[in-house]
């Protein structure tokens, strides 16, 4: 922590994307509006710097250790620098083990209490596994770092709240991971964190079935029948959550559907996030719940395509920094 502010981390992500661009912009948003915290940017400090010139920001880049109060248009940055020199839209390899390097100190930081929570930038799976380690995302490298067996992931954007049962798995292989035991933590997870820091008092989850028509009896699959309405139903029984569903996939997400429920689970991926990055792509977060420490993110990727052009959209990084500094100050008691 510094003094009495709450301290927000963010990583700078891939270096060839628009994450560093994306940093940059961050002074805006305590410009536009009160914003009780400090943020850092942990990244190389020389690259921010080579950013800002190319696309004419005036940023003053800070260094972190410096405990005076920041003045307008300043940005904290924690230095941790590259392995190798960066061309924007260009990816290589060595640079894989900075992008993991910035993501351990920010984790480091809000387990020892220095940071409150942390935002991340994107990063590149694909260049990150071509170096040499294994990696399916934030949420499941996280997890495996803090010796967290399950935790969920959750987008939120556009009035919408979507976790997911399952993540970053082939298609091929959801049906076998949804069972019992996956379903039941995972609705404890997503009941416990929606009260915690999204001060939903009796949280009503809609709960998406696995096949079409949610398994239309029996006919389309059994995975409803045979695992998700049992599993509902002995929470609602035992502990009394409000649980809707096995509710069909293609119909859950009408307005008539969705005014019944404060979060939806969907079953896979590309089940549940596409109507959510519909309604909100580019001011949607994510978010990590059942770890130890708060992490939001962007609900975006790298967007190699974009970077070094200055029209990448920092909407959704804003808002993972708003949404971080939230959950904070709900964990700590303050809201």
């Amino acid at each position: 922590m510094s003094g009495t502010l709450p301290v927000i981390a963010v990583t700078a992500g891939e270096p060839a994307g628009v994450g560093a661009e994306l940093c940059l912009r961050l002074p805006e948003l305590w410009r536009e509006r009160r914003f009780p915290a400090r943020v850092v940017v942990i990244g190389d400090r020389s690259l921010l710097a080579e950013t800002a010139a190319a696309l004419r920001l005036a940023v003053i880049l800070r260094d972190w250790a410096d405990e005076d109060p920041a003045p307008a248009g300043a940005l904290d940055v924690l230095h941790l620098p590259l392995s190798a020199r960066v061309r924007p839209g260009v990816i290589t390899p060595a640079n894989a083990s900075y992008v993991l390097a910035l993501l351990d100190r920010a984790l480091a930081g809000c387990r020892s209490g220095e940071f409150s929570a942390m935002v991340t930038a994107p990063v590149h799976k694909g260049v990150i596994n071509d170096a040499g380690f294994p990696f399916t995302g934030h949420t499941e490298y996280l997890a495996e770092q803090t010796a967290t067996r399950r935790v969920v992931m959750m987008l939120a954007g556009g009035g919408l709240r979507v976790a997911l049962l399952t993540t970053h798995l082939p298609l091929r292989e959801v049906p076998t991971a949804v069972t019992a035991t996956a379903l039941e933590e995972t609705i404890r997870i997503l009941h416990r964190e929606l009260r915690c820091k999204f001060g939903c008092s009796a949280p009503r989850i809609l709960v998406a079935g696995l096949n079409p028509h949610a398994g239309e009896g029996g006919y389309l699959g059994r995975e409803e029948i045979d695992v998700i309405t049992p599993t509902l139903e002995r929470l609602r029984v035992e502990e009394g959550m409000q649980l809707i569903g096995p509710l069909p996939a293609d119909t859950l997400f009408s307005p008539a559907v969705l005014a019944r429920g404060d979060c939806v689970l969907a079953m896979y991926h590309d089940q549940g996030l596409p109507a959510l990055k519909y309604a909100s792509f580019g001011q949607g977060i994510n978010v990590t719940l059942g770890l130890p420490v708060i992490r939001t993110s962007v609900d975006h990727g790298t967007a190699l395509d974009l970077a070094g052009s200055g029209k990448a959209d920092p909407g959704s990084l804003f808002a993972a920094v708003e949404q971080a500094l939230v959950m904070a100050e709900r964990a700590a008691g303050r809201l």
